[in-house]
């Protein structure tokens, strides 16, 4: 594939390889060259050798090709006439920790006099040799030098400023607060109702039986209270994990007062009547303890008790978007008699008040956390901003917006703005816990270098022309917001990696840098790319680099969003950043957290890897298949 005079300047220092026969006589032009970036897969192909003495393509432009090559022919030497000369550019420092050294005093530099007659510029240089130039000033222009501007009226202060300096930073602004009224549970028993006394959650006995008719999808719903020590039991495939909360009052998401159970979480799980599994891309059935990375943003923690709905929906119904949603509002109308149940706490019971706020910090490096989530419109959904926190009433599905961007606040993020439907493998779905304890949001929004504009959620629909429609108005988006840096973010790998390149381009090309987070590895590997993927963190913990049934085991953690907002920070300042490897390799992580750590000064927490357990027969089956 042939390259543009664009992509040539861009690769000049790189190696010029022909990508179609070339008879002699040829005038090498772009047209001409093969495109570098797939260099590496010619080679392992064994479609092509590089020879030690390949000339690059700054060399080889408008150089004339001796006698006539075939495709995928490095140009040497002694198949050219016309060999242009060049000179690479000074690599530019790797960001290294500040070093205190003496500072030499220096004579301020003799600086050139410059005056404007008419149309000229005339320097006067009084070192040296008195060499005066005359220059027009159409010319001077392009080389930097301006006129200077009349003088000031007596008695008025001309501002001085420099093209390097900043605006001053102002006070940081406080947006808006969200307080966390955390109450301990320490049991979760059945009981002839819904009420919470003494550290104990009592689920009416006969709740299942009204849960079942919230959707006529819904054929069966059972609950099961799962303590730390009943963790070795079979469960279906984890369908999500949400926390138990509600709002105090009329209080809104991202505001105001939440009341937050800890010590106990909400699981859910199911089959359509056929005993099929309600996900797509792989599924988690099998023993809790086995299938579940604890303490991961969006799992479970050690510890907690489960309870756990069994959801069973009719046949068939498991890859349709009705049947998961059913799955979900079955759930949450056991949740929500919890969440009754918990608004009438006395305030005496708390055990911990969590203050969060929201700043805007004039003057800091403004930048927007993209999060692209699954659109698809047969099983994946989500609902963006229902009434109590994970909730359903009231929340609005981002299919049914047609999956255009939605801009919330972070605390509304943080507050369970996002309740998450998506089926897709269990190793890689950002499920609803782990928006309400999201890392990058997080790290970002308390990063007192960053002035953290908001959170854009944008779907992924399934048709081509829908995902960049959707991406072109992300890009117009971004653009109005006047940001000087972005994240960009996505669960899962595959299709949706096709909009998550195009997210990139259109924030990219408007000239703001752009850090990607996503699953890739082994079998989530790219297919597609451009040149604003160029700032890339694998969420990949596994050994193998594979979508492993594991819950939670691949999904955005602190350490990554550490290295993301290092990583941003770089680009911003225009810092070298290595291009990554062609092939995953587990050591680039530890490499990049070990000269985080040295920047810092503080060490990062590596979170672990997967539990060592066999591969199942159905997993071992599918890794075989991708190699």
């Amino acid at each position: 594939m042939s390259i543009t005079l664009e992509s040539a300047k861009e690769h000049a220092n790189d190696l010029a390889v022909l990508c179609c026969r070339a008879e002699e006589g040829t005038v090498i032009g772009p047209s001409n060259l093969e495109d570098p970036a797939i260099f590496g897969d010619l080679e392992d192909s064994g479609l092509l050798t590089i020879p030690a003495n390949c000339l690059k393509i700054g060399e080889v432009l408008g150089a004339k090709l001796v006698k006539t090559a075939d495709s995928l022919t490095p140009l040497t030497p002694e198949l050219l006439e016309g060999v242009n000369s060049i000179s690479e550019e000074a690599p530019k420092q790797e960001a290294s920790a500040p070093v205190e050294a003496p500072v030499a005093e220096v004579a301020p530099a003799a600086m050139p006099v410059a005056n404007v007659t008419g149309s000229m510029l005339k320097i006067h240089i009084g070192e040296g040799k008195d060499i005066n130039l005359e220059i027009p000033l159409t010319i001077a222009g392009q080389m930097g030098v301006v006129a200077p501007t009349a003088a000031a009226p007596a008695g008025v202060a001309m501002p001085v400023a420099s093209a390097t300096e900043q605006a001053p930073a102002g006070e940081p602004k406080l947006v808006r607060t969200l307080q966390k009224k955390h109450f301990k549970i320490e049991k979760v028993e059945f009981g002839p109702e819904t009420k919470i006394e003494n550290n104990t959650i009592y689920i009416r006995e006969n709740i299942c039986e009204d849960a079942v008719k919230v959707s006529n999808l819904v054929t069966d719903i059972k609950v099961e209270i799962i303590t730390p020590a009943d963790y070795g039991k079979y469960s279906e495939t984890i369908m999500d994990v949400q926390p138990i909360a509600t709002k105090e009052g009329d209080g809104k998401i991202g505001q105001g007062v939440t009341r937050v159970i800890d010590g106990a979480i909400i699981m859910v799980t199911g089959t359509d009547e056929d005993g099929v599994q309600i996900g797509e891309f792989g599924s988690s059935e099998g023993e809790l303890d086995a299938n579940i990375m604890w303490g991961r943003p969006g799992a479970p923690d050690k510890g907690e008790i489960l309870i756990k709905t069994q959801v069973t929906i009719k046949a068939g119904t498991n890859m349709e978007r009705p049947g998961p949603l059913a799955a979900h509002k079955a759930t949450d109308f056991i949740t929500q008699e919890i969440r009754e149940a918990l608004k009438k706490l006395d305030d005496s019971e708390v055990v911990e008040t969590e203050e969060l706020a929201q700043y805007r910090r004039p003057g800091k490096k403004k930048v927007v956390i993209i999060k692209e989530i699954m659109g698809q419109g047969a099983m994946h959904d989500n609902l963006i901003l229902p009434v109590e926190p994970v909730g359903v009433i009231g929340a609005k599905p981002n299919v049914d917006l047609g999956n255009v961007p939605v801009v919330l606040s972070p605390l509304e993020v943080l507050d369970g703005g996002i309740h998450a439907l998506t089926c897709i493998g269990p190793a890689s779905k950002e499920n609803s816990r782990h928006y309400w304890r999201e890392p990058l949001v997080i790290e970002v929004m308390n990063d007192e270098e960053f002035d953290l504009a908001g959170v854009v959620f944008v779907g992924s629909p399934q048709v081509n022309a829908e995902k960049f429609y959707v991406s072109e108005r992300l890009g117009m988006l971004v653009e109005t917001m006047d940001v000087e840096g972005a994240f960009i973010t996505t669960e899962g790998f595959g299709n949706n990696h096709i909009d998550f390149a195009s997210h990139h381009e259109q924030v990219g090309m408007r000239g703001i840098p752009v850090v990607g987070m996503s699953f890739c590895a082994v079998q989530g590997a790219l297919v597609v790319g451009n040149k604003y993927m160029k700032y890339m963190v694998d969420n990949n913990k596994s050994e193998q680099g594979i979508e492993n049934e594991i819950l939670s085991n691949n999904t955005l953690c602190p350490e990554d969003a550490i290295r993301a907002v290092a990583m941003l920070k770089a680009a911003i300042a225009e810092e070298e950043v290595k291009v990554a490897e062609r092939k995953f390799n587990k050591n680039v992580k530890e490499n990049n957290v070990d000269l985080i750590e040295e920047q810092a000064g503080k060490e990062i927490t590596l979170l672990p890897n997967e539990q060592v357990l066999p591969m199942s027969k159905k997993r071992k089956e599918i890794y075989e298949a991708d190699k």
